[in-house]
């Protein structure tokens, strides 16, 4: 008896993904472990958004690149920390070459510290967070078919934006807003033949 093998089904397919984060293996990292995935967490939330309004103007994948650095400098996003930043603590800052040495983002994440701890002084960042961004505090689920069925930004996130912005946060609008809320799973918005939906 012989027994033919198809030598393609001994290859390892690679598994079907959204297309934005081919093109380097952190971006496929980041896309399969955490992007999309639901976060409660206060100072985790703080960080994800203080390094989304540093992206302004950039792509995520220079942010990526530079994460670790940014947790290093920013005292891993200590917000009691951050707030008591003085000037020698800027100017240092903006000597640091691993981070984006733009003096009006440094100088928002000290300020976004500040409102953040106004905030969770009466709840917690995340029940804030959530319940501005979602209907029932629960993740939305889209079914976008390609990448041009994503918006940039949403009702939501126009919402969103607007309220952090009156509680005295700086760099953050709704393009940013749907970008963190696409971050932290607030919405899902892989494609519907990704296999990390």
């Amino acid at each position: 008896m012989t027994i033919t093998f198809d030598m393609s089904d001994l290859m390892t397919k690679a598994p079907h993904r959204c297309a934005w984060c081919l093109s380097d293996p952190i971006y496929i990292d980041y896309h399969d472990h955490e992007w999309g995935k639901p976060i409660y967490d206060d100072q985790m939330l703080f960080a994800q958004l203080c390094l989304e309004s540093m992206q302004s103007g950039l792509s995520w994948i220079t942010i990526l690149k530079k994460r670790d650095h940014y947790y290093d400098a920013f005292d891993q996003f200590d917000a009691n920390k951050i707030a008591k930043y003085d000037q020698a603590k800027i100017e240092a800052l903006m000597q640091n070459t691993g981070i984006i040495r733009h003096l009006g983002k440094i100088s928002a994440i000290i300020n976004n510290a500040k409102a953040y701890l106004a905030i969770t002084e009466h709840q917690s960042f995340s029940d804030y967070l959530w319940g501005i961004a979602t209907p029932d505090g629960k993740p939305v689920i889209n079914h976008p078919k390609t990448l041009t069925d994503i918006p940039t930004q949403t009702d939501a996130s126009v919402r969103l934006a607007k309220a952090l912005k009156n509680q005295g946060f700086k760099f953050i609008g709704p393009t940013t807003c749907y970008a963190f809320m696409q971050a932290v799973g607030m919405v899902n918005d892989h494609v519907i033949d990704c296999e990390f939906r």
